[in-house]
């Protein structure tokens, strides 16, 4: 049965709108810096082979786990849209300003030590070499009437 029209039950209501995940700025630090040390805790594994004399040996090694929004969003539940939000918010802005230059400087760091692939880490922070490739070029010719005989 649909509610009668007119009906003005809203106004009954105590808040509006869900509650922010994060209530302040540092519940959203610590839980950040969770993310920070799941990042370093939880390192990508490669196999590698190796052969010596005959024998074939199996390992894993630990690679570099690069940090992102997009995998802190995640890891928090959160939408990159909500984070986007919460760094508009005057309460948060400062908190997310700061994480993302963390996450910046420790992808840089990580290229730079070539610990992650510095080509992808350099396009991901705006870093790589840009070419104009709409070079427009202009010709004129002149010919001589001698030259329009010919």
């Amino acid at each position: 049965m649909a509610a009668p029209l007119g009906n003005q039950f809203w106004k009954a209501r105590s808040k509006h709108g869900r509650n922010k995940i994060f209530s302040d700025d540092d519940v959203l630090w610590e839980a950040c810096q969770e993310y920070f040390q799941w990042v370093v805790d939880n390192p990508l594994q490669e196999e590698k082979v190796f052969c010596h004399q005959g024998n074939v040996t199996k390992t894993s090694l630990d690679k570099m786990r690069a940090m992102t929004i997009g995998g802190l969003c995640t890891f928090l539940d959160i939408d990159q849209t909500t984070w986007t939000e919460y760094k508009k918010h005057k309460d948060f802005s400062s908190v997310c300003t700061r994480v993302e230059q963390i996450i910046k400087d420790q992808k840089f760091a990580g290229a730079a030590a070539d610990m992650l692939n510095p080509s992808i880490i350099a396009r991901d922070l705006g870093l790589a070499d840009k070419t104009d490739s709409n070079v427009k070029a202009s010709y004129t010719i002149n010919l001589s009437e001698t030259d329009a005989e010919l």
